[in-house]
């Protein structure tokens, strides 16, 4: 534990790193070090987390955790609800609490701000597998400013690996709810977005390959996340890089950062709202961008990104697409009474 690190940079970190970092950073660092555009980061690795369980122990209630019936709904929110309560209120180990605020101190040099604005996201170390992917289940907080507020953060991050959506979460292929897998945190520099939302490096309609769909919509990608707002929708070839399709919808809100106030949701002025959260360049860069991200990692992708103020596209979070390739694995996996089935049911 000693010779392990309490926290890691991007560039930090190689392909063996998923266990100390979680699946999100992982994902983060292999773009970064590819080139693709991620703005600087480091994670609170899993090391940090269990020092912190190990200096307050915890005992009794990770051990209602382990002993949960996972289907009962009702225990399923005391057992959480106490945990979390604890998590959140427990102080962190003196070595974990520097190691964060030497670590937030170098990212204010590198972005040249003295109190450089953070996205704190949780990175569970089963978190965007192929297998389980537990989108929007761990937490993610927008625009923490100051080292008091990241500490804070970096343990509600910590108590939302007890959350009851992920205590009740039943991925395939393994258990992912060991108290011992640990979770991470990404404490990042959040961008000033005119616009964001999320590509799809196939269409996740039809699992068409030849298309890459993007959704957009003004300010923090969050609103498209989390189905408040109904994006613009785009469908490009992935050949020919041609724009096929545009929906452009009304969209009478984004998230915005205000002084004094943290992100709010506010009204779209009148003169946007009806008005396509894309020009054709940025959306042909993000199918592009998509495009080289799935090359780069072999497999249809889920990317999440954002376009600044300033016009540069940032990648905020990749993941393997799951909905379509778990569908083939379970086609190519499905046994057959007669080979002849497939060449005859063809004609039937």
């Amino acid at each position: 534990m000693a010779d392990t690190p309490l926290t890691l940079w991007l560039d930090d970190t190689g392909a063996d790193a998923g266990p100390l970092v979680g699946g999100k950073f992982s994902s983060l660092a292999e773009m970064s070090q590819a080139g693709f555009g991620v703005p600087p980061a480091f994670a609170v690795t899993t090391a940090s987390y269990r020092s912190f369980l190990a200096h307050h122990g915890f005992a009794d209630e990770l051990a209602a955790v382990k002993t949960l019936d996972r289907d009962d709904l009702d225990a399923v929110d005391r057992v959480s609800a106490t945990i979390t309560r604890a998590i959140e209120n427990a102080d962190l180990p003196s070595a974990v609490s520097d190691a964060i605020r030497t670590a937030y101190t170098a990212l204010c040099e590198r972005t040249g701000s003295d109190s450089v604005p953070v996205a704190v996201r949780s990175s569970g170390v089963a978190e965007d597998l192929a297998g389980a992917s537990f989108a929007g289940q761990y937490e993610t907080y927008l625009w923490i400013v100051g080292i008091d507020s990241v500490l804070e953060h970096v343990r509600r991050c910590w108590a939302g690996l007890f959350g009851p959506a992920v205590l009740t979460y039943h991925p395939t292929d393994a258990d992912f709810h060991s108290s011992e897998l640990g979770m991470a945190v990404v404490v990042q520099e959040m961008v000033r977005p005119r616009a964001a939302g999320v590509a799809f490096t196939l269409d996740p309609v039809s699992g068409d390959r030849s298309k890459i769909v993007v959704e957009a919509a003004w300010g923090l990608g969050e609103a498209v996340v989390g189905g408040e707002v109904t994006p613009d929708r785009y469908r490009v070839d992935k050949v020919m890089l041609e724009i096929l399709e545009r929906t452009v919808v009304e969209k009478p809100v984004e998230y915005r950062f205000e002084v004094g106030s943290g992100v709010q949701l506010r009204e779209v002025p009148a003169d946007r709202r009806n008005t396509s959260s894309l020009t054709d360049d940025h959306l042909i860069e993000l199918a592009t961008l998509a495009k080289r991200i799935e090359r780069h990692r072999g497999a249809p992708q889920d990317i999440e990104w954002a376009v600044d103020e300033t016009d540069r596209v940032h990648v905020l979070q990749v993941r393997p697409e799951t909905v379509w390739s778990q569908r083939e694995r379970e086609s190519a996996a499905a046994p057959s009474s007669n080979p002849l089935d497939h060449v005859f049911g063809t004609f039937m």
